[in-house]
């Protein structure tokens, strides 16, 4: 796959610090680790502060996500874990699942960067986890942070997605 190259954007800049929840599930406690360290190096760097919130799987991620928003004040949030096919298919439920949960919750306004990793075997997740590597913490970290940077420059309410302003046919 020589010649294939991504674009990274810049980092975000804040004239506000930014608050994010990192959400983790150490199933894979070294892949976890090593995600965690990759996300708390992104949100350094961009002068935000962080809070690490472990849960017992990857499953449980969006839910963690859900409360934390509902009770508490962060800007944003990082899923972090790690799904590794086996030979039932529990894999397909966890990785579909725990993905279309993130997205609903960032349809709702919350701003996710979503670093579930959902490899086929141990190997994969290494090199996807490794900071000195594909840092997929880090990236997800980023993804939280650029969205936002783009809440703060849209709104005041710092909120992406749908609002629950309806106005019926008969109040109108």
């Amino acid at each position: 796959m020589a010649g294939i190259s991504h674009h990274i954007l810049p980092r975000p800049e804040f004239d506000k610090a930014v608050k994010i929840c990192i959400v983790v599930a150490p199933y894979y406690k070294d892949i976890a680790d090593q995600l965690v360290a990759g996300a708390k190096a992104e949100i350094e760097a961009a002068g935000g502060t962080y809070e690490v919130v472990e849960v017992p799987g990857a499953l449980e991620i969006p839910t963690a996500i859900g409360i934390a928003a509902r009770m508490s004040n962060f800007d944003g949030y990082v899923a972090l874990g790690c799904v590794i096919r086996g030979e039932t298919t529990h894999y397909d439920t966890v990785c579909n699942d725990s993905s279309r949960a993130i997205t609903l919750l960032g349809l709702q306004g919350h701003c996710i960067g979503n670093g579930i990793l959902t490899v086929e075997n141990y190997e994969q997740a290494a090199v996807r986890a490794d900071v000195n590597d594909q840092n997929k913490g880090g990236g997800a970290a980023a993804a939280a942070l650029h969205l936002i940077a783009l809440g703060r420059k849209w709104g005041p309410s710092g909120k992406l997605g749908f609002t629950s302003d309806i106005l019926l046919a008969r109040e109108g």
